[in-house]
């Protein structure tokens, strides 16, 4: 499995797992448990979920399908915006943790900017970092704008920056991705599929048959490429997890790659960070 590195050296999986809309139809309860694990199983050990999701049922299906596989686990959630102060995170976090079934979240994010101040928001993260209720923190849907404010206000010890980033949205790529790069920190793309969108796309299909592969591995593929994103796409089937880990596994060609520039260009002027 190819890694990155946070801030503070601690490798992660360059592609990960993501949870937003499970645990939201009971009679696929099973299935998405077992597509978590065996992501887990196959190296795709970072899963990323939030209170927001389900209103907290998808922690809980997470704490179901890593019950017994916890140490194997790099488990990551996010918090509201109105949970970001001083007083509400800690209660937000206990919240999250027992949901998840377990003592620590090992990267806690702010998952949009709301009203509170980031300078309260780093305290607040801090804090829990030192009770040792979480191992690090970052932040979700930031701007470079954004970030550099973070960083002024104390927030130097951010470790990722998750945001909207596939072949469509490449945005990020004119300054914020550089300047996420320029810290040491790894971005973690959600939605690099664009919700299955993507794999409908001609050149992907074109680019998919040429080398064996299917255009959803190819648009993983292209999301991870320079090692300094991590991608966590979700997977409610454990055929479809199996076809996310094969992307890791596979590498594109220049010819490959300016194919893809061609039929998806990079904006030519800064465009403001997109959300879902």
């Amino acid at each position: 499995m190819k890694v990155t590195q946070l801030p503070d050296g601690t490798p992660v999986p360059c592609l990960g797992q993501g949870t937003w809309q499970m645990a939201e139809t009971p009679a696929r309860r099973a299935a998405e448990i077992a597509a978590l694990r065996e992501g887990v199983a196959l190296g795709m050990t970072l899963i990323d979920t939030a209170e927001m999701y389900g209103d907290g049922a998808a922690e809980e299906l997470v704490g179901e399908a890593i019950a017994g596989i916890r140490d194997r686990v790099f488990l990551v959630s996010k918090a509201y915006p109105h949970n970001a102060s001083r007083d509400r995170l800690p209660r937000a976090c206990e919240r999250s943790l027992t949901r998840l079934g377990t003592d620590r979240i090992d990267l806690y994010l702010l998952h949009w900017r709301g009203d509170i101040p980031l300078g309260e928001t780093v305290d607040a993260m801090a804090a829990l970092h030192a009770a040792g209720r979480i191992g690090a923190w970052g932040v979700s849907n930031l701007d470079t704008a954004d970030m550099v404010e973070l960083v002024a206000a104390g927030g130097e010890g951010c470790a990722t920056d998750q945001i909207l980033y596939n072949l469509t949205r490449r945005g990020p790529e004119h300054d914020l991705l550089p300047w996420l790069a320029n810290h040491a920190m790894p971005a973690m793309a959600y939605s690099p599929v664009e919700q299955g969108r993507l794999i409908a796309d001609p050149t992907l299909n074109h680019i998919a048959t040429s080398v064996g592969a299917t255009p959803a591995q190819v648009a993983l593929a292209w999301t991870i490429r320079n090692g300094d994103v991590i991608a966590i796409p979700k997977a409610g089937t454990v055929d479809h997890v199996r076809e996310n880990r094969a992307a890791a596994d596979l590498t594109l060609s220049a010819a490959d790659l300016a194919a893809l520039d061609d039929a998806f260009p990079r904006p030519r002027g800064r465009r403001p960070l997109e959300m879902l």
